[in-house]
């Protein structure tokens, strides 16, 4: 894959620069899993690894590339499998099936090099899989708004489908309320490009009826994640609601080498492009600690 393509509401320079990105390829099932690389590899700075939420793709971090990259990380960015660019996993349709195809194409394109691995939502609960099953391939794991740490009772959300609406604006319309539901807590920040990112991604999910998330599947992992875990949460983060205020506890409880949690006050689950500034902040602190 020689093309990468930007959302269309993202200003020029950036577009620009994100378009920059080498695209490189491992294998997945019946076809490849898609990374995306930006800047420069250097001596002794190990390689930042992002994994996106579920029925996302790398645009999930799309806001956040370029600041890494101008703090001097060279970022590579996964479509996991399944979803955006990449092909579907081998043997299931959930986390648990991702982490064979994911461990082989890190030591593909890294071999013998551990990394700081970040994942968000989904992304977060399947690095943690990966890890339990892999720890050398990270020396540090940074979770964003990740579930199935078992501190809530039931899901906190219900999202409206979409798929059976005949309309492009029906559809549109569905895509906002779910935004608001889930993703974002300022609903005046459900702006063209979060519309733009989210329904070009959830077009592309190829995973239907993914259970784990509602389980307790990444607190029972991350007893054999051996490497420093930190974790960064919006305070409003729907997953969690009045429950947030567990989950700092529930990591303490359950990651051998746990590092600290940072609320963003103001911002909900997706915190990273609702705050970028605040999160950016957040996951530098957490990259040096």
């Amino acid at each position: 894959m020689n093309s990468i393509q930007i959302p269309s509401f993202l200003p020029l320079t950036e577009r620009q620069r994100l378009a920059q990105a080498r695209c490189l390829t491992t294998p997945c099932g019946d076809g490849d899993l898609v990374w995306r690389a930006w800047g420069e590899r250097r001596d002794g700075v190990a390689p930042l690894v992002l994994f996106h939420g579920g029925s996302g793709s790398w645009t999930h971090w799309v806001k956040n590339i370029l600041p890494l990259v101008d703090a001097g990380r060279w970022v590579l960015a996964v479509d996991l499998p399944g979803f955006g660019d990449s092909a579907a996993p081998p043997g299931g349709s959930d986390a648990d099936a991702m982490v064979a195809p994911l461990a082989a194409g890190l030591r593909a394109l890294l071999p013998g090099e551990a990394v700081d691995l970040v994942g968000f939502s989904f992304g977060g609960m399947t690095a943690g899989l990966l890890l339990a099953a892999h720890a050398d391939l990270a020396r540090r794991l940074v979770l964003v708004g990740a579930p199935a740490m078992g501190v809530v009772p039931g899901r906190q959300f219900e999202l409206r489908a979409w798929r059976h609406l005949k309309t492009p604006q029906e559809q549109a319309d569905i895509h906002r309320h779910n935004l608001g539901v889930l993703m974002l807590h300022d609903h005046d920040l459900i702006d063209a490009l979060a519309l733009e990112v989210h329904i070009a991604n959830v077009q592309r999910d190829r995973l239907p009826r993914r259970r784990l998330a509602h389980t307790d599947i990444l607190a029972r992992s991350l007893p054999q994640v051996g490497c420093p875990v930190h974790t960064i949460y919006g305070a409003h983060d729907a997953i969690y609601r009045q429950y947030i205020h567990q989950l700092e506890g529930a990591y303490a409880a359950a990651a051998p080498d746990f590092r600290g949690m940072q609320l963003i006050e103001g911002a909900g689950h997706w915190v990273q492009f609702e705050a970028p500034e605040a999160f950016d902040a957040a996951l530098r602190r957490a990259l040096c600690g």
